[in-house]
């Protein structure tokens, strides 16, 4: 029996939230321009913030994007159904890593990874902090394997 995207994702992610593609999303060839898929991350990374963490507005963000990373798999078109699994790859003192997949529903089908780079951030006085020790903790619960960790 073959798997779903959401069952692939499940087994390696702590969240799996459901993207579907809009015809917005698409450019003149036909399938979901490059710039969106930032976007599906953005969402994961707001769904994830919510279920996760707790944060429910942007005041209590404490933090910055400061790099995103997309390796394209496979191309996406319009009525297909996505799903994007999101987890922590890495915590630094002042940053973390959010490492994604994103999977066509029905078949699983690879359609991209990526990395975003999170650092905490003092609005106030303009500078990076370190990640507090609560989050650190709530980060650690959510780290996901990375490809080689494990092995002999």
């Amino acid at each position: 029996m073959t798997q779903t995207g959401r069952e692939a994702l499940a087994q390696r992610f702590p969240l799996v939230v459901p993207v579907q593609v809009r015809f917005r999303d698409l450019d003149a060839l036909g399938h979901v321009n490059n710039a969106v898929y930032l976007s599906y991350l953005e969402l994961a990374r707001v769904v994830y913030f919510r279920e996760r963490l707790g944060i429910t507005g942007p005041q209590e963000l404490g933090f910055i994007l400061a790099r995103a990373e997309i390796d394209y798999r496979s191309p996406v078109h319009l009525h297909e159904a996505l799903y994007v699994g999101i987890g922590v790859a890495e915590i630094r003192r002042r940053s973390f890593v959010f490492a994604y997949e994103i999977r066509e529903a029905e078949t699983a089908r690879l359609v991209a990874e990526a990395r975003t780079v999170q650092v905490m951030y003092d609005y106030r006085n303009n500078r990076p902090v370190p990640i507090p020790d609560d989050l650190r903790q709530r980060l650690e619960a959510d780290r996901i394997p990375q490809q080689g960790e494990g092995e002999p």
